[in-house]
């Protein structure tokens, strides 16, 4: 028997959209998975547009876009990846709103943001995810591997090419 197939797909999210994330960043259930570094997220209008220049207009550095799904393409959550200078390595982020969990979105998210990475050129993908949080088997059933980890965080990798 085979297995449903979950179909999501990428869409760049428009400024009036980014209602959406603020709504996510304020959700205490969505945000648990941040409780280590404080929980919520204010994310107030004033700040979309500096915001959306810098992770949505800057294809150089940074990839986001909503996670839809159906007919209606909905959002159910949100997936990005950004290089981070210091380390010198593409950091990956998927988030599922919390009325959306447990239905397969963010581990055909997660793909879908590898396959693209890789279009891209993007040798691996790395998150650094609080040790507590029970995302971390999302990563490792999309082929991440443990890089290290400290009493903080665990450094999870994926070879794209």
């Amino acid at each position: 028997m085979m297995k449903n197939r979950i179909d999501v797909f990428f869409y760049k999210p428009r400024i009036e959209d980014l209602w959406f994330r603020q709504a996510m960043m304020a959700d205490p259930e969505t945000m648990e998975y941040n409780r280590a570094w404080g929980g919520t997220i204010p994310f107030p209008c004033e700040k979309w547009a500096a915001w959306y220049d810098n992770w949505v207009q800057n294809p150089n550095k940074r990839f986001y876009r909503y996670i839809t799904t159906g007919k209606s393409r909905s959002f159910v959550g949100e997936a990005a990846y950004h290089y981070d200078p210091d380390e010198g390595i593409y950091l990956a982020d998927v988030i599922i709103a919390a009325q959306n969990r447990r239905r397969g979105f963010g581990k055909a998210a997660l793909l879908l943001l590898c396959e693209h990475a890789k279009n891209e050129k993007i040798p691996e993908l790395y998150d650094n995810i609080a040790i507590d949080n029970p995302g971390i088997n999302l990563f490792l059933q999309c082929g991440f591997c443990e890089e290290y980890r400290t009493k903080d965080i665990i450094m999870l990798k994926k070879c794209l090419d």
